[in-house]
């Protein structure tokens, strides 16, 4: 099994700190808090003020051309539960959701005829006529609409499915069917508060014609809005977030604190090392053939560490840039709190899914022990006030393209899709992982040359990571640095 660096020994883990975890995750967790609320606050306010004055909140318009006479949705079901009576002089979904179709004829002067039945009428009415159903994904934008959804598609015309038939219908004025229509030469919008049925929405050239060329619009207003209050939810996560951040903040510093007398790490940057960055992973002499099965899962317990860590060193890397734009440094305990957190996450990573390199199970520690994977940064005396404006997300752009490449985080990823079957994508990182993994499975060995590659790849994005949270000025080199030990 491997071993820490030969000639050193490292000082014993750090004990836990109750009132500082408790005043971290407290933060934490009003912080995130804070942060729903807000959002959902900002949407309510933004979708009141889109439905202020009888307005309506619309899909885009699309432009559909049909060779048939019609245009039809497929059946909308308005269902307000089983055995549940509509009160007219009550409040239901009538009086709360109206649903608005807009039909734009494209032809000038063509009359343009738009209108709702229930769904056997207008079977019976387009039977053996030829026409168009429009598909589940007729708008780019999908916009939900209380009972009715609809949802999104690129190509509009390839939404309508084509419905044969060698007859000519009447003039759909005619016909005695209609809960609702209008027809006209201009933009026609017909409002429908919605009731319980199996409903059509048709469209058609006013006299029955083909071809049908038109534009659609469908909006919804809802007066269920007005039954929020959105500065409720907007004053709570304010609240919340003032209270939150500073928890955040104190909790992170007394961890700081505790991890930097914990160790002597962190220190000034060795003379001949170009790297501030060290990140070590030295493999176990034998790992299990397939531990690796459940090593996930038994790491669920540090998924949930590490979920607090990252909302916590988020806020700490805001507020430690705002610090650094004003004094040019870093303050020390929360530089010590963010190197722990990216310990803590490579030490997991190392054991579970980013390398496989050991059994040993992580220690549920901040600081130094004595675990065969570590990594430290050294500390800056110093830090550019300007850089820390653009490094984060301009300057380390082309890291992050190839880190996407390598852990498939989004930006570069090699991506396997099929309409019918779904998509999914996968990393270099979590390719030779696996095939890791499985050379373990059948043979009981780690070949060294791939896990050096694994610790490399770690490496690089470690290294990256330290730039981005604004703990090194050094521009991470473009070089892939590969084994055990930097």
């Amino acid at each position: 099994m491997g071993t820490t660096d030969s000639g050193s020994s490292d000082p014993p883990a750090d004990r836990p700190r109750p009132l500082d975890w408790a005043v971290l995750v407290a933060g934490v967790v009003l912080t995130v808090l804070g942060l729903v609320l807000g959002a959902v606050g900002l949407l309510l306010s933004v979708a009141q003020q889109s439905q202020e004055d009888g307005q309506f909140l619309y899909t885009e318009t699309q432009r559909f051309h049909a060779v048939g006479n019609a245009i039809t949705t497929s059946p909308i079901a308005v269902d307000l539960g089983e055995g549940e009576a509509v009160d007219p002089g009550g409040l239901d979904v009538d009086d709360l959701i109206t649903v608005r179709i807009r039909a734009t004829p494209v032809v000038p002067d063509q009359r343009v005829f738009l209108g709702i039945a229930e769904a056997d009428a207008v079977d019976e009415y387009l039977r053996d006529v030829p026409h168009s159903v429009l598909g589940d994904d007729p708008w780019d934008d999908g916009v939900g609409m209380g009972p009715v959804t609809w949802g999104s598609g690129e190509d509009p015309d390839a939404a309508l499915r084509p419905v044969p038939g060698t007859r000519t219908p009447e003039p759909p004025l005619v016909q005695g069917i209609w809960a609702h229509a209008i027809t006209g030469s201009t933009a026609q919008a017909l409002d429908v508060n919605l009731r319980p049925g199996n409903w059509v929405v048709v469209v058609m050239n006013a006299d029955g014609g083909r071809p049908l060329w038109v534009d659609l619009q469908v909006g919804a207003h809802t007066e269920l809005l007005g039954l929020v209050d959105a500065a409720a939810p907007l004053v709570s996560g304010l609240i919340a977030l003032v209270l939150g951040i500073p928890l955040v903040l104190f909790g992170a510093a007394g961890l700081g604190r505790h991890v930097g007398r914990g160790h002597v790490g962190g220190g000034a940057a060795d003379p001949g090392r170009s790297d501030p960055l060290r990140l070590t992973g030295l493999p176990d002499d034998r790992v299990s053939r397939g531990l690796w099965l459940v090593k996930w899962l038994l790491a669920i317990p540090h998924y949930i560490v590490l979920a607090v860590l990252s909302v916590a060193v988020v806020v700490v890397t805001v507020a430690a840039g705002l610090t650094i734009l004003v004094t040019g440094r870093y303050p020390r305990p929360w530089f010590d709190f963010v190197v722990a957190a990216m310990r803590w996450h490579w030490r997991v990573g190392f054991y579970a899914y980013a390398v496989l390199g050991t059994d040993r199970y992580p220690p549920f520690a901040l600081g130094r022990a004595d675990y065969p994977a570590d990594l430290d940064v050294a500390y800056p005396g110093h830090l550019s006030r300007g850089l820390v404006l653009v490094k984060w997300w301009l300057l380390v752009l082309p890291h992050l393209l190839v880190i996407g490449i390598v852990t498939g985080g989004g930006i570069v990823a090699v991506n396997v899709s099929d309409s019918d079957a779904g998509s999914w994508s996968a990393s270099l990182l979590g390719l030779l992982v696996l095939i890791a993994a499985i050379g373990l499975l059948f043979t009981g060995r780690y070949p060294s040359g791939l896990f050096a590659l694994n610790v490399g790849l770690n490496r690089w994005v470690y290294r990256v990571a330290s730039y981005s949270l604004l703990l090194r000025d050094e521009y991470p080199p473009f070089r892939l640095d590969q084994g055990p030990e930097d």
